[in-house]
């Protein structure tokens, strides 16, 4: 081999080098063929923005004005910006750093000595000396490039953390306007039947006037009112708080917040389809520990590559005279270059305790990322559980206030009649009012649950959600390629 041919390929093994340390590989995941309770009506809609089949533009708009101001969202995308900072920053050196500097000096010395045998001796000194000035550390062992790894997977990471911001902002806001919705409607049940009760402790306060039933009847009749009323004010401070939690997540301050359609006119989404499997590249938790794992990973070769020695390059090239007006002169030129050798001997377990403590790092990170994706999994078929049995409860329910209407309806006709003391109205009534109130909240559960089924399975429809923030975030093929700019 020639020397040119010699010296052409320790370059190219300088450059290149080789890097220490496991490269990443996917963890084998034991994921079960399909969800528990998954319904065979499953529709394929995870990757639709799926809060608008509620078929309510109010819902849609406060959606869209929480995406665009909601502040753990601009927090969130801030962070991003931060962490692709400390890319470019780490990744800089593995480029050579150029840099300048310029000094200049005026300095006496005592009158004595050295100074005193030469004649003349300039007494004060001037000097000045400017210098381009540059160094490079070889990446001969991929420390660098390690490190450069473990940055860009964090920085994924804290783009998929920002993700599932917005996934949870979204079910969030829907969930707590559905809430209130139920709420609204708890609050027309308890006015409507205090007006009742109310015409009824009228009515019989006028037929005790007049001797035509008891004083028991009346405070029978007035202990129901005072119940109904008591509800209304509990009911008032839940909707207040909801309201003001709602503005929260809308990015402004506490207030009244617009109603759309009734709790019985909101269409109930269809149920996502899905396997488990998909969580994997659907849901950002999973995402986000799959890139903290793969940065903990690339910890462990740039902490391996401590054990061997560092290769550094430094020179400069600059100016340096007595005279200011001479500094740029042919006889001031000064310049220097050298190369630099460093590394270990003895470190008494200082290297070796930065190898094992990244080693236990990523595999806590693994721990981590498997108890996510398990997580995952529970959290899907609770979702898809919940929102299967709270449709047999809401049917329950429907059927157990229709019954109870009857009741009060025959118990009022056969007290009217003479045939039963109000006793019997009481008891009938007392169990109808809590049963309407449970309807309305059982109803309101329902599309809550279709929401956190949504929100349990991710997909694409966190992109659509995230292109409605209006903030700066990585697409798909981004978060895969996106190098920084230098």
């Amino acid at each position: 081999m020639s020397r040119h041919h010699t010296i052409a390929a320790f370059a190219a093994a300088l450059l290149a080098g080789c890097t220490m340390g496991p490269d990443y590989v996917r963890p084998k995941v034991d994921a079960p063929a399909a969800f528990r309770f998954e319904p065979a009506t499953a529709a394929e809609t995870a990757n639709t923005a799926w809060w608008k089949q509620f078929g309510d533009p109010v819902l849609d708009q406060l959606i869209d004005t929480a995406l665009a101001n909601n502040l753990n969202v601009k927090i969130a995308a801030a962070n991003v910006e931060q962490a692709l900072a400390v890319i470019t920053q780490t990744r800089s050196a593995l480029f050579p750093q150029v840099g300048y500097s310029a000094t200049g000096q005026k300095a006496r010395v005592p009158e004595e000595g050295i100074v005193a045998a030469i004649p003349n001796y300039p007494n004060p000194q001037t000097a000045y000396q400017t210098l381009l000035t540059a160094s490079w550390e070889i990446d001969l062992w991929g420390r660098i490039r390690r490190l450069s790894e473990s940055a860009q997977a964090s920085m994924l990471a804290t783009d998929e953390a920002r993700r599932g911001v917005i996934l949870t902002l979204v079910s969030a806001v829907a969930n707590s306007y559905i809430a209130l919705r139920g709420l609204d409607e708890q609050l027309a049940i308890a006015k409507r039947t205090l007006g009742t009760y109310g015409e009824s402790v009228r009515l019989y306060q006028l037929q005790f006037k007049y001797g035509q039933t008891s004083q028991m009847t009346v405070a029978q009749a007035q202990s129901q009112y005072e119940t109904a009323a008591a509800q209304i004010p509990q009911i008032e401070s839940q909707i207040a708080q909801t309201e003001n939690a709602l503005s929260v997540l809308l990015g402004r301050n506490p207030g009244p917040v617009p109603r759309g359609k009734s709790i019985y006119d909101l269409a109930l989404p269809s149920v996502p389809a899905g396997v488990p499997s998909t969580l994997l590249e659907r849901r950002p938790d999973l995402l986000q520990a799959e890139q903290s794992l793969i940065a903990a990973n690339a910890q462990i070769g740039a902490a391996k590559a401590l054990y061997f020695p560092t290769i550094s390059l430094t020179g400069a090239l600059g100016s340096s005279s007595t005279d200011l007006s001479n500094l740029f002169k042919g006889p001031t030129r000064v310049w220097n270059y050298a190369g630099q050798v460093v590394g270990p001997i003895f470190t008494f377990g200082a290297v070796s305790g930065q190898v094992a403590q990244s080693e236990a790092a990523q595999q806590a990170a693994l721990l981590n990322y498997q108890l996510s994706i398990q997580n995952a999994f529970a959290d899907v078929d609770n979702a898809l559980v919940a929102n299967q049995k709270l449709k047999e409860q809401l049917a329950a329910q429907e059927r157990l206030v229709v019954a109870l209407r009857d009741y009060s309806r025959l118990a009022r006709l056969q007290f009217d009649g003479g045939y039963a003391p109000y006793s019997t109205v009481l008891q009938a009534e007392q169990s109808l009012f809590p049963a309407e109130l449970t309807l309305a909240a059982v109803r309101a559960s329902v599309f809550t649950s279709a929401a956190n089924t949504y929100k349990a399975m991710g997909g694409g429809w966190v992109t659509e959600a995230d292109r409605l923030t209006g903030n700066v975030g990585l697409s798909t093929d981004e978060r895969v390629t996106r190098q920084p700019v230098f």
